[in-house]
């Protein structure tokens, strides 16, 4: 019975270990071979193989199954799409986005808390949307629009998914829906704030679009757990210091020579 034991406990610390291994392989050489190929297509690729059981499952079950890993699938490949839009020679932002998802595979996404799932929301969103902003300029509107509407569904899905709601598909498709509105906003006019050699470049509408993200989600919670007793200075706080965040990033943080 000891044996046993032992044997078992072996296995699973080997089992970790390779687990761990292959965490930190896949966050590395989603980066690297998208940099050195010059391409995001093997980025993209290995992403989507490390996703493998999402796939191998009968067909009706196959879009529920996309939903269910849609914020996981938006992070991975906005790492991808990050690294082969920041260029073909390693920079700090490669090595910040190799950290990143290393670290999202291996603490972030395992854990299932509800502060834990609102972060996870939170990293897709600021992610996802920067990977679509600065693919704009290159991408048909409709497109663009479409990307960061999957973005904002999939976030807010990930959240309510985790709640006793009952139907929440008319609650997320109206989050994707605000994603979408203000990204076509922001779409003739896209502010990116660059970090000098670094290739670091952050879109204005992606730092918008987390806020949102944060007091929705805000404001959710508190009308659930106040009901029929509901008073919007319950969530006037947020609401407020969000929007005054907003417009001093707007007004006052949107000079032209950002604009890509």
């Amino acid at each position: 019975m000891a044996d046993y034991v032992l044997v078992r406990k072996t296995r699973n610390i080997t089992s970790s270990a390779v687990h761990v291994f292959l965490n930190i392989l896949l966050g590395i050489s989603a980066v690297l071979i998208t940099v050195f190929s010059g391409s995001p297509i093997l980025g993209v690729i290995l992403v989507l193989m490390s996703k493998w059981r999402v796939f191998a499952v009968r067909r009706r079950y196959l879009l529920l199954n996309l939903k269910l890993n849609l914020v996981d699938m938006i992070v991975g490949l906005s790492v991808v799409l990050l690294s082969y839009y920041a260029g073909s020679s390693l920079m700090l932002v490669h090595f910040i986005l190799m950290t990143l998802y290393v670290v999202w595979l291996l603490f972030i996404k395992p854990m299932s808390s509800e502060t834990a799932t609102l972060v996870q929301s939170l990293i897709a969103v600021f992610l996802g949307t920067s990977a679509a902003a600065i693919m704009s300029a290159s991408l048909n509107i409709i497109i663009d629009v479409l990307l960061i509407f999957l973005v904002g569904y999939g976030a807010s899905r990930h959240v309510l998914a985790q709640t006793n709601s009952k139907d929440y598909t008319l609650t997320t498709l109206v989050c994707g829906l605000v994603f979408a509105e203000v990204a076509w906003l922001c779409y003739t006019w896209s502010i990116v704030y660059t970090f000098g050699e670094t290739g670091i470049r952050i879109p204005q509408v992606a730092i918008i679009l987390t806020i949102f993200a944060f007091v929705y989600n805000y404001a959710r919670q508190a009308m659930v757990k106040y009901q029929e007793d509901f008073r919007f200075r319950n969530i006037l706080g947020p609401v407020l210091f969000a929007t005054v965040l907003v417009g001093v990033i707007v007004l006052v943080f949107s000079n032209p020579i950002f604009n890509i």
